[in-house]
């Protein structure tokens, strides 16, 4: 039976070569089925053979949507950095949860696995390089170098995973070399670290900017809840309940407007009798005489 067969995979997976594994790959081969050294790597695998990095920082999987659709409509332009399951299992004995039995797991390229997922693609271009999971430090640090410049990091997770990397290297000045930054760089990001839990959230929710959390990340715990108040006061200030009347300067206080003036009521003619002369006289005495020139020429319309 071919490697491929073993794996329940597509036949796009190379045949395997004569060459030697040791005693422990061998034993993790036969108890996985994961493809050892020896196995000429693919360009492309069915989906089900990638696993997420379970160190990948990105906790929170963004815009996966919009990304499914770039790869429905494109296709998929750049390949998924892996790195095959032996080699990850050497550097993390028992390390396997979320894996099952996918013959690699991707190191670079989690968002877009999860994309295809969604968008229900059968398969994936790869490029395997088994380097990048020498050891954990190493895999931390790929999936952190490969999401540096990436806007969609979020800032929390880039503090957590740059402080793992500071417990691995000692210092975070060997971080900085190791990532092509300052030192300054790395120690503004890491104090977001310092933050209390409660301003850590506001961060993560968006509630509390970034920049202003890096500087209030400096000062002493008992301080900090307060100036984080202040600062997010100062750029969402509280909502000013209007007056229902207009507030009172010194100009119209002294020159108040005019009051607007009534209309002036329509005159009503009340007749207590039923006598032509006397109705005649009510309205001589009320309306002009143009007025009783319109009503006798009214009345003599109806006779």
């Amino acid at each position: 039976m071919s490697k491929a067969d073993k794996l329940g995979v597509s036949a796009s997976f190379a045949r395997a070569q004569p060459v030697g594994v040791s005693s422990r790959r061998a034993a993790i081969a036969e108890a996985t089925g994961a493809p050892t050294s020896g196995v000429v790597p693919p360009s492309e695998v069915p989906i089900e053979a990638l696993a997420h990095n379970p160190f990948n920082l990105r906790e929170d999987l963004t815009e996966l949507e919009e990304l499914a659709q770039s790869l429905i409509s494109r296709g998929q332009l750049q390949p998924l950095a892996v790195a095959t399951r032996m080699a990850f299992m050497e550097a993390h004995p028992g390390q396997t949860d979320g894996l099952g039995r996918a013959p690699y797991v991707v190191i670079d390229g989690n968002r877009r696995l999860a994309a295809a997922q969604r968008a229900g693609l059968k398969t994936m271009h790869i490029h395997v390089n088994d380097a990048l999971s020498a050891s954990a430090a190493d895999i931390l640090e790929s999936a952190l170098i490969a999401n540096v410049h990436r806007v969609d990091v979020a800032p929390m997770d880039q503090a957590r995973a740059l402080q793992e990397l500071v417990d691995v290297h000692g210092s975070q000045a060997q971080v900085a070399k190791r990532l092509g930054k300052t030192p300054a760089w790395v120690s503004q990001r890491l104090t977001l670290l310092n933050l209390t839990p409660t301003l850590q959230e506001k961060v993560e929710t968006g509630e509390l900017k970034v920049e202003p959390a890096r500087r209030i990340g400096r000062l002493p715990h008992e301080v900090q809840e307060a100036a984080a108040t202040e600062t997010i006061n100062a750029v969402n200030p509280p909502r000013q309940r209007t007056s229902p009347t207009p507030p009172v300067n010194a100009v119209n206080a002294v020159n108040p407007p005019p009051p607007t003036p009534s209309p002036t009521p329509t005159p009503r003619i009340t007749i207590a009798t039923d006598s032509p002369e006397t109705i005649a006289d009510a309205l001589t005495a009320h309306l002009t005489p143009d007025d009783l020139k319109a009503v006798t020429e009214l009345l003599l319309t109806r006779i």
